[in-house]
């Protein structure tokens, strides 16, 4: 635990410019507590544990104002930057190096228990504050989602997606086709 949270700390240090120090990034940004609760969480989830996973990630929620369901996976090197507001569902998918800022949902819309209902976001994304990104899809590798972006369909990788509903404005490598979602 005291790899992931040094881990965690530097990642923290690396993005945002507003982190003097590693011991501000350990006791000032409720990014990584969350993420501490989380991992907690999560290990008891596993074990079916259920509501006592639950009890943890709703003080986390709480304390920090950062709801991550235990039954989510999160990679490495998650940020969320002000973090108040962010929920993140059970059956959602965090890939590694993504950025997060405040107000951002990765939410179901419905389904059976036990399915996939939350998006999957690969890695070394970043998603604007108040983005809402819904149900079961794919935000492909290093895409960028637009602030308040609400997002109901697949994002192809390294893609700027803006807007309600979400729509492809840039490809940011060498394919130049428009792509609208």
């Amino acid at each position: 635990m005291i790899r992931f949270i040094k881990e965690e700390a530097k990642n923290i240090l690396e993005k945002d410019p507003a982190a003097k120090n590693l011991m501000e990034a350990i006791l000032c940004y409720p990014s990584l507590k969350a993420l501490i609760y989380y991992k907690l969480a999560h290990r008891l989830y596993k074990k079916k544990r259920y509501t006592l996973s639950r009890i943890i990630s709703q003080r986390a929620r709480r304390i920090t104002g950062i709801e991550i369901h235990p039954g989510a996976k999160i990679g490495r090197n998650l940020f969320i930057d002000h973090g108040m507001g962010v929920v993140i569902g059970e059956t959602a998918e965090v890939g590694n190096n993504v950025t997060m800022y405040h107000g951002v949902t990765l939410g179901g819309i419905g389904g059976e228990p036990g399915k996939k209902r939350h998006p999957t976001v690969e890695d070394d994304v970043m998603i604007g504050a108040g983005a809402k990104i819904l149900g079961p899809i794919t935000i492909g590798k290093g895409a960028k989602i637009g602030a308040n972006a609400v997002v109901l369909k697949d994002v192809p990788p390294h893609t700027t997606v803006v807007g309600m509903p979400g729509r492809v404005v840039k490809y940011n490598k060498d394919d130049y086709l428009m792509y609208v979602i």
